[in-house]
């Protein structure tokens, strides 16, 4: 059986049944637009190539923004992967067959997916190894709490790429389609947090910390 796509309520993640969170791979995608949302988890669904796998689509009906809905789907689940996407993807064919290939070939704990902007650079969405994914913050967070909803992921990244945990692999494709994206704006407050973190706390989990100067 493919991928299986499953839609709730942001607040009811912890409910999930039993059965759902035995999956190889889980995916979170957390929303604000339902309807974007089941188009491109549709296409996800078609293009998985991959049994055993799960897309939790769930609506942020309380304004909670990315990174705490990603946060607690992590925690509940318990699969040996766990990636997140955004309601904006666009699926390329046997993108996660490709990717969950890649990052055991490579033996890495996050691989970032062809976003059609990044080439490589930030796993804006990402397929994580969860032994690896639960252990860079106390908390065991798949992104670090101090965030809503930017630069989870590029703090993410950062730690693999300063531990060479981080692989990419261009044949995975999960298109960002967003056509506004190029002239908004990144949530001030993350922004700072993450210049601060960058300064203080980042260098010092990392073997190679020269490789935060790739991130702005």
């Amino acid at each position: 059986m493919n991928m299986q796509a499953i839609s709730i309520a942001a607040s009811q993640i912890p409910q999930l049944p039993a059965h759902h969170l035995d999956a190889d791979i889980y995916m979170v995608m957390p929303a604000t637009d339902m309807t974007a949302a089941r188009r491109a988890a549709k296409l996800m669904v078609e293009r998985a190539n991959f049994d055993k796998a799960i897309l939790l689509i769930a609506e942020d009906t309380l304004s909670e923004g990315f990174v705490s809905i990603a946060n607690r789907c992590f925690k509940t689940t318990r699969s040996p992967y766990f990636g997140y996407v955004a309601q904006d993807a666009f699926a390329g064919r046997s993108w996660l067959q490709k990717a969950h290939h890649a990052i055991q070939a490579q033996d890495t704990g996050l691989l970032g997916f062809n976003d059609g902007k990044w080439s490589g650079r930030l796993a804006a969405f990402g397929l994580g190894r969860r032994q690896w994914l639960q252990n860079n913050y106390p908390d065991a967070s798949l992104f670090c709490p101090q965030y809503q909803y930017h630069y989870g992921d590029t703090e993410l990244t950062a730690l693999a790429m300063g531990n060479q945990q981080y692989s990419y692999d261009p044949n995975a494709v999960l298109i960002e389609v967003d056509w506004e994206k190029d002239r908004k704006s990144v949530d001030p407050q993350d922004k700072k947090t993450f210049a601060q973190r960058k300064q203080h706390w980042l260098p010092t989990r990392m073997k190679h910390p020269q490789i935060l100067e790739m991130f702005n």
